[in-house]
């Protein structure tokens, strides 16, 4: 006689469909990275003039 058929579902362990915290509103961590800065026009030119080999 054939063993009855396993189902994905009838296997233990592995993780919940959907774990707590999956779709949770982002963490103070997050709103507190460091934005990143914008370069004038002229804070740009004396940059690629210092770094030849960055032009195209």
């Amino acid at each position: 006689m054939k063993p009855p058929v396993k189902r994905l579902s009838d296997l233990k362990g592995g993780t919940p469909a959907v774990t707590p915290g999956t779709y949770a509103p982002p963490s103070p961590r997050v709103s507190r990275q460091k934005k990143a800065k914008v370069l004038t026009a002229e804070e740009k030119a004396a940059f690629l003039a210092s770094r030849p080999d960055l032009k195209s």
